[in-house]
């Protein structure tokens, strides 16, 4: 109620607790209000951070939306990579799914001794865990860095390709359109100088006839 009439008039959605010890409250509000909720400058959220105590972060539905579907997505991965890490078993795996591991950051982030107290899984296994992750990870990264590259690669093709494209319909000359050259003295079009030309009977030149003796 309180965080309501702090940023009142814009309409709120849904109000979490994300940090009860730092006291941070996650606002999500329509997409059309998160404007008004926000105010000019960021001024709501300062009064009404000021008035309830509270550090209040205010997300859009679509932003909150793309940041579960992203969660999700990060988590469907970290599941499939922990399943694949070799030489660990599936049933050691489902233990760490089960205590709430996630991903294979989170397995390097525990170490050896806290993987220790996953039921089930001792030091040598704890250390076999470890050792698959960092090989996973490090593998993960090659191949993001060389469909990166191939991404870079394939723009930088496609940007010459556009270029030449581009230089080629500039230096094309323009169309033959200049009109044929009229003969001045005939009035006859002149087409070349291996072109034939006609003369009408009553334009020849008249001859006088050869007297026979």
């Amino acid at each position: 109620l309180f965080v309501g009439n702090a940023l009142n008039p814009a309409k709120i959605s849904r109000v979490s607790v994300v940090d009860d010890a730092n006291r941070r409250l996650e606002i999500t509000v329509d997409d059309s209000q998160l404007s008004q909720a926000i105010g000019k400058k960021g001024q709501n959220v300062r009064l009404a951070s000021q008035l309830i105590g509270w550090n209040i972060d205010i997300k859009s539905e679509s932003e909150k939306k793309r940041e579960i579907e992203d969660e999700m997505a990060r988590v469907q991965r970290g599941t499939r990579e922990l399943k694949a890490l070799p030489g660990v078993g599936e049933k050691t795996i489902q233990r760490l799914l089960d205590t709430g591991y996630r991903s294979l950051e989170d397995l390097v982030e525990a170490g050896v001794a806290v993987l220790c107290e996953v039921e089930g899984v001792g030091e040598k296994t704890a250390q076999k865990i470890v050792e698959a992750t960092i090989e996973a990870i490090a593998r993960r990264q090659e191949l993001e860095a060389e469909a990166e590259s191939a991404r870079i690669a394939a723009e930088a093709v496609a940007e010459e390709a556009r270029l030449a494209e581009a230089n080629a319909a500039a230096e094309e000359p323009p169309g033959d359109t200049e009109p044929p050259v009229e003969d001045a003295g005939t009035g006859l079009e002149a087409h070349g100088a291996d072109d034939e030309i006609t003369l009408d009977a009553d334009t020849e030149e008249q001859r006088e006839p050869t007297v026979t003796e």
